[in-house]
């Protein structure tokens, strides 16, 4: 007795097929639907147990596929790899491609597309994408926020120079970091009305290679904003 489970993937709904593989074919047994919730998707996992599902196929749909997968990597993986007699599929997950899977005429039956997993799956038919464990998974996603929140700073610094330049603020000449602690320091007393140019150098950190001292640049007032140029 093998059995094989294949889940179609929605965003409110988990369709689930559990298979037989026999001599004759394979032998649909069970067809369930769950909904994607917490409590339902742990049901489910408990049920695979039940069922005793060997391994489970599911679609890579969208990112609805993400936390079923992670259910069954807490609940029901372990279980089945650290029981006696497992076999090396034993609690073995398969991401399959959602095109490698499509019916014929773009057809769309919930059940048959989990039958169809199965099928394929035992037929080497479906293309599967690689999932990383979820350590891995995780410094993967913290690497990619990283590289997001980096390039929106730039975008808001390059925005911000954007704006000061419109104003003949050059602000940006002296202190490179229009993010950083001084200049936000200044352009939060420029905001308020302040336009005096050795006040607001005076705001710059003690940690800034331009003091106030070391500036080398002419300033004077206009019209209530700060005009200097770096000599």
């Amino acid at each position: 007795m093998y059995r094989i489970a294949g889940i179609d993937v929605h965003k409110k709904l988990l369709v689930i097929v559990i298979a037989e593989l026999r001599a004759d074919g394979v032998v649909i047994l069970e067809r369930r639907k769950f909904l994607a919730t917490p409590e339902q998707m742990r049901k489910l996992a408990e049920c695979l147990l039940e069922w005793e599902v060997e391994e489970v196929v599911m679609e890579s749909t969208a990112q609805y596929w993400q936390p079923i997968w992670g259910m069954l990597e807490e609940v029901w993986q372990p279980a089945r790899r650290q029981r006696t007699g497992a076999g090396p599929k034993a609690g073995k997950l398969y991401l399959a491609q959602a095109q490698s899977n499509k019916g014929r005429h773009g057809r769309k039956n919930d059940y048959e597309d989990g039958e169809r997993l199965v099928k394929r799956l035992e037929a080497n038919e479906l293309v599967l994408s690689y999932v990383p464990e979820p350590e891995q998974r995780l410094w993967r996603a913290v690497s990619r926020r990283k590289i997001q929140l980096n390039r929106d700073r730039s975008r808001v610094q390059n925005q911000l120079e954007c704006v000061l330049e419109q104003a003949h603020i050059k602000l940006s000449s002296v202190i490179s970091d229009l993010l950083g602690v001084s200049a936000q320091r200044i352009l939060r007393a420029i905001a308020e009305g302040g336009s005096d140019p050795v006040v607001l150098a005076g705001m710059v950190e003690k940690n800034v290679k331009a003091r106030q001292r070391s500036w080398p640049m002419h300033s004077a007032r206009c019209d209530g904003a700060v005009r200097s140029t770096a000599s």
